[in-house]
């Protein structure tokens, strides 16, 4: 079954309010009707802005893991904690349901946030038909799991006001949460810069090829 797109159509949709108006393509820079915002078919350059983000939160994932998250000042002395050492010492402690969120929260989602936003950058950069409507529901869960993205920074500041509540001792931020809460607002920004799009494009050229038949004739 043969479908046109609104771009082929020649309509394009409003980024910021969901307007439909129809798209002058000789005219370089085009406004919605509505909101006044700026129009494009796609995003651009999404791709390397994706790319470029991604590989900033990539190169600073390793120092919000590796440096003190926390810095504890008290009588018996100082001790400097990281997300691990502090996922450790709850499970040692037998507060393991902390254990588990901290882990979750603050090592499981940023990662995977960064391994699904890399390969829909990559199979979108390639231009693959693999799994459209399977990319396109990572890419949902990527953004659903953006709105509550923050919710790992908060985690870090639970578990410093935790830690706080239970010790004698004066606790500060390490410059692991400076990395940490970075590496959360460039994922977020990455996920906002990929226009999901770029995934049907391929499809949709594939389908409106024409249909290439045999030139062999049968012999008789």
């Amino acid at each position: 079954m043969k479908y046109q797109t609104a771009a082929d159509a020649g309509y394009v949709s409003c980024h910021a309010c969901g307007h439909v108006q129809p798209h002058v393509r000789a005219l370089r820079h085009v406004r919605c009707a509505r909101c006044g915002s700026p129009v494009h078919e796609r995003h651009p350059d999404s791709i390397m802005r994706t790319w470029a983000l991604l590989i900033a939160a990539a190169l600073l994932y390793i120092p919000a893991n590796l440096l003190p998250v926390m810095h504890t000042a008290s009588l018996v002395g100082d001790e400097d904690d990281t997300i691990m050492s502090g996922v450790v010492y709850f499970w040692t402690s037998g507060d393991w349901p902390l254990a588990v969120i901290v882990f979750i929260a603050s090592i499981l989602v940023p990662m995977l946030k960064l391994s699904v936003l890399a390969l829909l950058a990559f199979t979108s950069q390639r231009g693959s038909t693999w799994r459209p409507v399977e990319r396109t529901k990572l890419f949902r869960l990527v953004e659903f799991i953006g709105r509550w993205s923050m919710l790992d920074v908060f985690v870090v500041t639970l578990t410093v006001a935790l830690v706080r509540f239970q010790s004698l001792a004066v606790i500060t931020a390490g410059p692991g949460a400076i990395a940490f809460g970075s590496v959360v607002i460039l994922t977020m920004i990455a996920s906002m810069q990929f226009d999901p799009r770029l995934i049907w494009d391929p499809v949709d050229e594939d389908k409106h090829k024409p249909a290439q038949h045999s030139q062999d004739q049968p012999h008789e």
